[in-house]
């Protein structure tokens, strides 16, 4: 099980198939990741990653799911 301790502000998210997903601006709650919103896709929204998808963590969260599977499902919060 991953501790949300290992997750640090400003660290790369990747996907299974290594594509950057984004960067953590900081846990939301204890079950949460919040991407920052400027690097975002569309670089105006925060989105929102479970901790359940994290597969491990090293300089780098490493998720469980592709990329497409990830913005497919992720959360988006509104400005």
């Amino acid at each position: 099980m991953i501790s949300a301790s290992d997750i640090k502000d400003h660290m790369e998210v990747k996907s299974a198939d290594g594509q950057h997903i984004g960067t953590v601006d900081y846990l939301e709650g204890s079950e949460s990741i919040k991407l920052t919103k400027s690097d975002s896709p569309d670089g105006e929204h925060h989105h929102l990653i479970p901790l359940e998808w994290v597969d491990h963590v090293d300089a780098q969260v490493h998720l469980s799911m592709t990329a497409s599977d990830v913005r497919s499902k992720w959360t988006h919060l509104p400005n």
